[in-house]
């Protein structure tokens, strides 16, 4: 299997520009042969907490009809972040647009301090997808300051564990030290998934990074933008990265 973490600059506000970004970066992961790949928190808008209502996504927003149709041309299941409405509450969430044309939707469970003001926590939308042989669940950002969320992950069978972040210089450190632990501890590969750039008024700290099924780094990023690109040849996983510019 071939994964990818797409570790990107965002436009701020501008949902044109950043889909547009995330069209290019899918095509550059197909010629890679890419079965998977996520993208940042709120990738589609940047992290943006006062105007996440006014940016905001549906369920089945036509927005993203190219996302969908581009999972099933590269026959690659696709991970993007948005602030997502359902019934009345927002949420942050990704949207997952795999090989066979359906979409899902994850939210994220657990909020940083401050969030509560824009965003609702749900744990309703969880789903574990199926590919290439893998069990895949995700994460947002601070869902994985809480060790109950991989706890949970673990008790589905858990072998891939897919984290998408909006990290600062001052955090990522601990992402990275947890990150690694539970990797180790429950025997599950991590990818995450980080922005470069600045969202919020927030240097991002990049450094989208893959940890094997013992915790050990197998591949990092800089600050660049660009592709994290990981290959499983016979259990193992090996790493290199695609700049974009």
């Amino acid at each position: 299997m071939i994964i990818a973490a797409a570790q990107t600059k965002p436009h701020n506000g501008n949902i044109d520009a950043n889909i547009n970004d995330h069209l290019r970066f899918i095509e550059i992961a197909a010629l890679h042969g890419v079965q998977l790949i996520v993208f940042p928190e709120m990738s589609l808008t940047g992290y943006e907490r006062e105007r996440a209502v006014e940016l905001s996504f549906i369920p089945d927003d036509t927005r993203l009809n190219v996302l969908k149709e581009l999972a099933v041309l590269h026959n690659m299941a696709i991970i993007v972040g948005a602030p997502i409405s359902i019934s009345g509450q927002l949420h942050i969430g990704s949207f997952i647009f795999s090989p066979d044309n359906t979409v899902s939707i994850y939210t994220k469970q657990f909020l940083h301090l401050g969030e509560e003001i824009a965003f609702s926590p749900n744990v309703n939308f969880n789903p574990v997808i199926q590919l290439a042989g893998e069990t895949i669940s995700l994460a947002i950002c601070a869902d994985i300051v809480n060790p109950l969320h991989p706890g949970n992950a673990a008790k589905k069978r858990t072998t891939l564990y897919v984290a998408s972040l909006f990290y600062t210089p001052g955090g990522i450190a601990e992402a990275y030290q947890q990150l690694s632990e539970y990797a180790q501890t429950y025997s599950m590969n991590v990818l995450m998934a980080n922005y470069t750039g600045t969202s919020y008024n927030l240097q991002s700290a990049g450094q989208s990074a893959f940890w094997n099924s013992n915790g050990a780094l197998i591949g990092k990023m800089d600050e660049d933008s660009g592709l994290l690109i990981v290959n499983n040849d016979n259990a193992n996983w090996i790493a290199h990265v695609s700049l974009i510019v």
